[in-house]
């Protein structure tokens, strides 16, 4: 029993943090309907989106969820109303955020130190502290207001119904880069994967990695039009695992390989500090979903421990792996590390598949919040059929554009650190800190306003310094890429 309630509690909260709200919906869900028996036949009939954006004929959830947050809330009152009070205990909380936090900016962690200096370490420490006290700080503004549930719901307390607007878009913007990203990182992967395999269209002008790209975007397009969110979260699930296969495997390269820590790694490059910012702070973005996990604590006084617990683990398993990996590959090393690794390897193969497999796992997760609203705006007359094609329609369309944009911009790196420098920046360190001030205002003591507003001006700088910084290198690939 106490091993099924681990199951329970614990893997709805264990998601991938490039976008946690889709997770969150679609693993609660698998909860809510794995556990059928205890619910009002009302819920019960329950089995698709539609239905479950509805309101429950029993009480347990409220209508009216105008934004994207509706899908957390609906998931929530679900979870409540089976357990009847939350049930997260401290170790699976931090269990929960680790695994939300370990993503797909592992794989540029090597690629970060290495070019930024072995001294950079210290803003990869330094930034996951910062993060570590936002996460603290949006507990405590959580503890104000109990009807807050959701990381917009903070924003609406702070700033009212623009606070929401701004949490909203930015979050929307992160899991468009977040796709963008995943769909660059499966082209790089993948002809190493099918290393020998050559493609060829005569009334189609791709490349063989181009080609191999497109179709595995077409397979994972039908997921996309899935209805039943049980199956997502299976997805979701795979994704975790494919993400623990990859720090596994680098780790085997080095026991292998022997490495000689900081052998090839430059004291510091000041110059590249700014990006290398942006890819550090990719890595932490986590923050939209921490009040989800808040509201599943038994104890949520606990929840600024559960923060220091898991970015102390987070943190120290980013270090090791980036001083791995730069030790291992050194200047050679690529912009995801699993480029670098030696293909004769079982230890490479293993990495690669998984590096290829989990964007395939996560299109579905990722559309999950716009498929939500999506069909929340629909008439109320529009039938199942009508709503399926009009979901899948619209999420195969946005893949399609995302698949055109990742060919055109072949750029992990660049792509990946104005991701961090743009979006996670603001939504991990500016955001939190403001929110906090707003709505503790007189109530915050003169020390921890210098301090928060001393973190708001950091991340501005990080945030206009670094994109400056990714948005420049970017632009000079796209031109020098045009030119070859």
């Amino acid at each position: 029993m106490a091993m099924s309630g681990w199951w329970c509690c614990a893997k709805p909260k264990q998601v991938a943090s490039e976008s946690v709200h889709g997770a969150q919906l679609a693993l609660q869900r698998l909860t809510a309907t794995s556990s059928s028996s205890s619910r009002c036949a009302a819920c019960a009939a329950a089995d698709d989106v539609e239905a479950a954006a509805k309101p429950c004929k029993c009480g347990a959830l409220q209508a009216g969820q105008e934004d994207l947050t509706g899908a957390g809330r609906v998931a929530a009152a679900v979870v409540e109303h089976h357990h009847g009070k939350p049930t997260s205990s401290f170790a699976h909380s931090v269990i929960n955020m680790v695994g939300m936090l370990i993503g797909l900016g592992q794989l540029s962690t090597p690629y970060a130190l290495e070019n930024g200096g072995w001294a950079s370490v210290f803003l990869l420490v330094g930034l996951g502290v910062m993060c570590a006290y936002t996460a603290h700080i949006i507990g405590k503004c959580l503890d104000d207001d109990p009807s807050s549930r959701t990381y917009q719901d903070i924003g609406e307390q702070a700033f009212g119904a623009k606070g929401r607007l701004v949490a909203s878009a930015f979050i929307y913007l992160e899991i468009f880069f977040a796709l963008v990203s995943y769909t660059i990182s499966l082209s790089d992967n993948l002809p190493l994967v099918f290393a020998g395999v050559r493609l060829h269209l005569p009334w189609i002008h791709l490349t063989t990695t181009q080609l191999l790209t497109v179709i595995a975007v077409l397979v994972a397009l039908p997921s996309l039009w899935l209805r039943d969110l049980s199956t997502i979260s299976f997805l979701s699930f795979a994704g975790i695992v494919m993400s623990m296969l990859i720090f596994v495997t680098v780790v085997c390269v080095a026991v292998f390989s022997g490495v000689g820590v900081g052998k090839h790694i430059p004291v510091i490059q000041l110059e590249r500090i700014p990006a290398v910012s942006g890819l550090y702070m990719f890595s932490y973005a986590g923050h939209i979903v921490f009040p989800n996990i808040y509201t599943a604590m038994k104890d949520p006084s606990a929840f600024t421990k559960v923060s220091v617990t898991s970015f102390a683990v987070v943190t120290a398993l980013y270090t090791a792996l980036a001083f791995v990996g730069a030790s291992l590959f050194g200047p050679t090393v690529s912009s995801q590390f699993t480029l670098s690794m030696p293909p004769h390897l079982a230890a490479t193969k293993i990495a690669l598949w998984a590096t290829v497999l989990t964007p395939v796992t996560k299109y579905a997760l990722e559309f999950a919040p716009f498929a939500i609203q999506l069909e929340h705006h629909l008439p109320a007359s529009m039938g199942r059929r009508a709503r399926t094609l009009v979901r899948g329609g619209v999420g195969s369309a946005a893949l399609l554009l995302i698949l055109a944009l990742a060919l055109s911009v072949p750029y992990f790196q660049y792509v990946l650190s104005l991701t961090g420098s743009l979006v996670s920046v603001a939504i991990s360190v500016i955001f939190p800190c403001a929110f906090y001030l707003k709505i503790r205002w007189g109530r915050v003591s003169r020390p921890a306003v210098a301090l928060n507003a001393a973190m708001i001006a950091a991340g501005v700088v990080l945030a206009v310094v670094g994109t400056a910084s990714s948005a420049k290198s970017l632009v000079q690939s796209i031109q020098r890429g045009h030119a070859a």
